[in-house]
């Protein structure tokens, strides 16, 4: 077996967050959570308001790390810097620095994790083995630098998802990855407790232009109804603005699409600038075709190979909490999962409460967890998912989470519905009452934990 390619050195290192390096040593990865630590890692101790990274160097070297950046001497080989989180972002820019990638950048209110997963599926069917992407969502003020960090040397494409919960952290960020490329899925009331409007939402994911490389390329929702608003901040940062959607007027849009029955998906006829593209999409839903005329604008933006990206748009897998699909085996026939467990607020609930009505089944059973950093409008936007989960034609909603007691009164008397305020009480009915024929939608802010009862049915521990 060959030895990782190399992606840092302790002189490197040193030089790039102006540490100190005690010894030569040789890093081929980069983390800063000694449980992820594999044999030749980087391991940055970070000091938390939780926990103090400095407390497992001596565990992150057991797993096999070959140097790490600290604030303080340990008896292994390391860099000494004076603030390892500046450190950390130090190492980002400097990874940036040096790479010669086309860099793609990700943001929005909803759908981002999901847009950069496909994306990089497409590019690696032009460039196998030369991709690099953010992992998990790892698209805040530490996972963005880390990510970055992590790129190697030799990398076509590198695709970052940026994310934000106030006013200025994306510019933090987008002037940190500095994309070729950067990308608005959609503006969503997301953390609209931490803004005054959603214009302001708007004009907070806008930032991401902020960060442009010098003809750089900005991809925009067309059928937002904040277009224009998007539109004339990108304008000031770039000559070169694509739109997409499947609305008459987008630069790239879905022109036609049917759902495929048999695969779940949608055939599409894409129109693009030069051409058109017809091509199955394996995810279900309305906001992923418009997502994937977000990646193939991407894709045409740095001449990728189009035909190529249709294929890996066909093949995506379903991505664990954004919509995978489980068959749960019962005593008589199967019931179907879909897991949309990590995130939610109130577009993102919208869309698959649809998806969940147009899906086959004996009866549709809806999971769904509270929506957090909603302010004021937080009654308002829960109870505003009773004639969605009506429209649907849903059959059982099982509610978790204070903030659902709003939605909870909003549908007494019109179909039948459980509320708690933990998971128990949704599993244990799940547990009892499942049938063969069921399709079950469970959906919530990730720290409300509907993702245990995701694991509790699919195999794993609740």
């Amino acid at each position: 077996m060959s030895a990782a390619p190399l992606l840092w050195t302790s002189t490197e290192i040193a030089v790039a967050t102006g540490g100190k390096a005690s010894s030569e040593f040789f890093a081929s990865g980069v983390s800063f959570d000694s449980r992820e630590i594999g044999t030749g890692d980087l391991f940055i101790a970070m000091r938390g308001a939780a926990s103090d990274g400095h407390r497992y160097v001596d565990q992150a070297f057991a797993a096999g790390a070959a140097g790490a950046i600290v604030e303080v001497a340990v008896d292994h080989p390391h860099v000494l810097v004076a603030d390892s989180m500046a450190a950390l972002e130090a190492l980002g820019r400097a990874a940036r620095a040096r790479s010669t990638a086309q860099i793609i950048g990700v943001t929005g209110s909803a759908g981002k994790t999901g847009v950069k997963e496909a994306l990089a599926a497409a590019l690696e069917r032009h460039r196998p083995g030369f991709v690099h992407r953010s992992v998990k969502s790892y698209n805040n003020h530490t996972g963005v630098p880390l990510s970055l960090a992590r790129m190697p040397r030799d990398t076509a494409y590198g695709v970052f998802e940026m994310g934000m919960s106030h006013a200025g952290e994306l510019t933090a960020l987008t002037t940190m990855v500095r994309p070729h490329v950067a990308i608005i899925t959609t503006i969503a009331p997301a953390h609209i407790g931490n803004f005054p409007s959603i214009e302001a939402i708007a004009d907070a994911k806008a930032e991401i232009f902020a960060g442009l490389e010098p003809q750089g390329t900005a991809i925009l929702p067309f059928d937002s109804p904040y277009y224009e608003r998007l539109a004339a901040v990108a304008a000031k940062h770039s000559n070169h603005l694509v739109s997409f959607g499947t609305k008459f007027g987008a630069d790239v849009r879905a022109h036609d699409w049917v759902a495929d029955a048999q695969s779940g998906g949608s055939l599409i006829t894409a129109e693009l600038p030069g051409g058109s593209l017809c091509f199955a999409l394996a995810h279900p839903g309305e906001h992923w075709v418009a997502n994937a005329m977000a990646v193939l604008a991407a894709v045409q933006a740095v001449g990728a190979d189009l035909a190529g990206a249709g294929i890996a748009l066909a093949e995506l897998p379903g991505l664990a909490g954004r919509g995978a699909r489980h068959q749960l085996a019962l005593s008589g026939g199967q019931a179907l999962l879909i897991d949309e467990s990590y995130n939610a607020n109130p577009a993102s609930m919208a869309v698959t409460i649809a998806q969940l009505g147009q899906q086959p089944a004996k009866r549709r059973i809806a999971v769904l967890g509270a929506m957090l950093e909603l302010g004021d409008g937080s009654g308002r936007f829960h109870a505003g998912l009773a004639d969605q989960l009506v429209d649907a034609k849903v059959d059982m909603a099982l509610l978790v989470g204070e903030e659902m007691a709003a939605l909870a009164f909003a549908l007494v008397g019109r179909l039948e519905f459980a509320h708690g305020t933990d998971i128990a009480p949704a599993l244990a009915w799940l547990r009892a009452e499942l049938c063969p024929g069921d399709v079950v939608l469970v959906k919530g802010s990730n720290s409300v934990g509907l993702s245990r009862i995701v694991s509790a049915l699919t195999g794993g521990e609740a």
